[in-house]
C-alpha cells in the first residue's frame, strides 16, 4: 500500500501546483504524508455530502476540482459548513487533495474529458499554454464533428451525454444552424468568446453563462452558445482523473481502489419551464 505522499507525488506529476492561476488554491489540504492509502474518491466539490460519502466509502484520499477554502480563513472551526469538512475529514484520516487551474490546462484534463464525453475528436487547446512546445496544453478545446448537426441536434446531444441536471442545456443562436465545429471548456466559459471567434469555431459548450455577455458576443457574431451546468461540464473530468490514477496504481503495484463520486452537487434542484411565448411579447 502506497503512503499518502507517494500518491500525492503522481497526482502532482499530472496537475502541477505551478501551473494553476495565481489566484488558485490547489494541493493537499489535509492529510498525513505517511498514512496509507487504499481506497480513492473523486468528486467535484468537496461539500458535506460528499465528504460524507467517502467517510462511508472508507476512503483514505479525496481528490477534488474545487477548492474547499478558495480565499483566506480565520477558522476551521466547525460552527461553519467549511470547518465542519475539514472536522469530518481529519477525524476519518481522510485527506484532501484540489486540482482545479493546474487540471483545466493539463494534458489531458478538464476539457478534453468534457469533449470525450461529447463524443468530440479534439483538434487542439482553445487558449495553448506557451510553455507547452508540444502545443497540447491549455485552456479549452477546440474540437469536431464527424458529421455536421444543427445546434438543436448538438444541444440534444449535450443533454444526453451530460450528467442530468435540473438547468439542462441553454441556448443562445440559431437552433437550425449547423455545427462543425465547437469549443468547450468545462466550468465557467465566457471569458473566452474572443478566442472562440478567432478560432472559427461554429457553436461554444461551457458554463455560467451571463445575459449581457451573451448578449454581447450573440451581437458580434453568428456563434452559437450552449450554456450547461457549471457542474456537469467538470465531473467527466473524474472519471478521467480516476482512469489516470488507476493507471498509475497498476504500474506501481498499489492495488489502489478507486472511485468516483455519481452524487450531483449541483445546487440548482428543479426547472420550471416557461409556457409558450405570448404572441404580445413579454410582460410590462
Amino acid at each position: 500500500m502506497p503512503r499518502l505522499s507517494e500518491v500525492i507525488a503522481a497526482l502532482d506529476a499530472l496537475w502541477p501546483a505551478e501551473r494553476a492561476e495565481s489566484w488558485d488554491a490547489v494541493g493537499t489540504v489535509t492529510g498525513d504524508p505517511d498514512q496509507q492509502v487504499t481506497r480513492v474518491l473523486f468528486a467535484v466539490d468537496p461539500v458535506q455530502e460528499i465528504v460524507d460519502e467517502a467517510v462511508k466509502l472508507g476512503a483514505d484520499l479525496l481528490v477534488t476540482h474545487h477548492p474547499l477554502y478558495l480565499r483566506g480563513t480565520t477558522t476551521v472551526a466547525a460552527t461553519h459548513f467549511k470547518g465542519r469538512v475539514v472536522h469530518t475529514l481529519i477525524k476519518n484520516d481522510i485527506a484532501l487533495h484540489v486540482a482545479h487551474t493546474n487540471a483545466d490546462t493539463a494534458d489531458p484534463g478538464v476539457s478534453d474529458a468534457l469533449a470525450g464525453a461529447l463524443d468530440l475528436r479534439v483538434t487542439g487547446p482553445l487558449v495553448p499554454d506557451p510553455t507547452d512546445p508540444a502545443g497540447r496544453r491549455g485552456l479549452g478545446r477546440l474540437c469536431a464533428l464527424d458529421h455536421p448537426e444543427t445546434v438543436r441536434e448538438f444541444a440534444a446531444r449535450a443533454a444526453r451525454r451530460l450528467p442530468a441536471t435540473a438547468q439542462g442545456i441553454r441556448v443562445a443562436g440559431d437552433p437550425e444552424a449547423l455545427v462543425r465545429t465547437v469549443a468547450v471548456s468545462g466550468g465557467s466559459g465566457d471569458s473566452l468568446f474572443d478566442q472562440v471567434r478567432a478560432a472559427g469555431a461554429d457553436a461554444f459548450l461551457t458554463a455560467d453563462l451571463r445575459h449581457h455577455p451573451v448578449s454581447e458576443a450573440r451581437a458580434h457574431s453568428p456563434l452559437a452558445l450552449l450554456d450547461a451546468a457549471h457542474w456537469a461540464t467538470e465531473w467527466p473530468w473524474c472519471e478521467l482523473a480516476a482512469s489516470q490514477l488507476d493507471e498509475i496504481s497498476d504500474r506501481h503495484g498499489w492495488d489502489l481502489r478507486v472511485h468516483v463520486s455519481k452524487t450531483v452537487t449541483d445546487p440548482w434542484t428543479a426547472h420550471a419551464a416557461s409556457p409558450p411565448s405570448d404572441p404580445l411579447g413579454a410582460p410590462n
